[in-house]
Parts: structure tokens; sequence; C-alpha cells
């Protein structure tokens, strides 16, 4: 599946089959929550939740790519990522673009 932020993928002619998303709400377990904290003192990369971050991303565009799959897309057009947080220590990221199919 070809995945692309731009709305339209040069040399190709497509018809748009409808809005595709994935969404996932991530957290990552109290050790590594109070490890997160305790780095806001000194300051510097949560890798933490960085890597929460990634692995959100992955789940988010995976399940984006199954429900374009679903609907007999071969693309994704102008991919777009959103994220917030729901609560302490957990994050919402979703995946979101216009599946099409190619003429």
């Amino acid at each position: 599946m070809k995945l692309v932020s731009i709305e339209t993928i040069p040399g190709t002619e497509f018809e748009a089959l409808g809005l595709v998303k994935g969404t996932v709400v991530q957290s990552k377990n109290f050790g590594k929550d109070f490890m997160a904290g305790m780095k806001t003192l000194v300051g510097g990369e949560i890798t933490s939740y960085t890597e929460m971050l990634i692995e959100a991303r992955q789940i988010a565009t995976k399940r984006m790519v199954d429900e374009a799959e679903a609907m007999g897309a071969d693309a994704i057009v102008g991919v777009r990522f959103g994220s917030s947080a729901v609560m302490q220590g957990a994050a919402e990221v979703i995946a979101f673009g216009t599946a099409v199919k190619f003429k």
C-alpha cells in the first residue's frame, strides 16, 4: 500500500474511495511513567514517551491501511497524523487520509 502525504501521486490517475483512519490510545506502565517524571527534573528527551508515540503511530497507520485494504484501495493520499493527551501518561494517536483506487 502506497502512503503519501501529498494530495496526488504524480503520473497516476485515481478515484477517491473515501476517508480512512486508524486510532489508538497508548500508555506506558507505571515504572516507566515514574522514570519519565524523574527525567523532567534534569531535562532532555524522554525516550520512553518517544518510543510510546512511535509504536502508537505504527499501530494507527496499520489500522488505517487495514481499513483502506478492506475498501479495495491501492493507496492512501493526504496522510496526516494527530495526537492528543487523553490522561496523564496516555496519548491518542490518529492516522487519516483518503483511500484511492488507481484507474
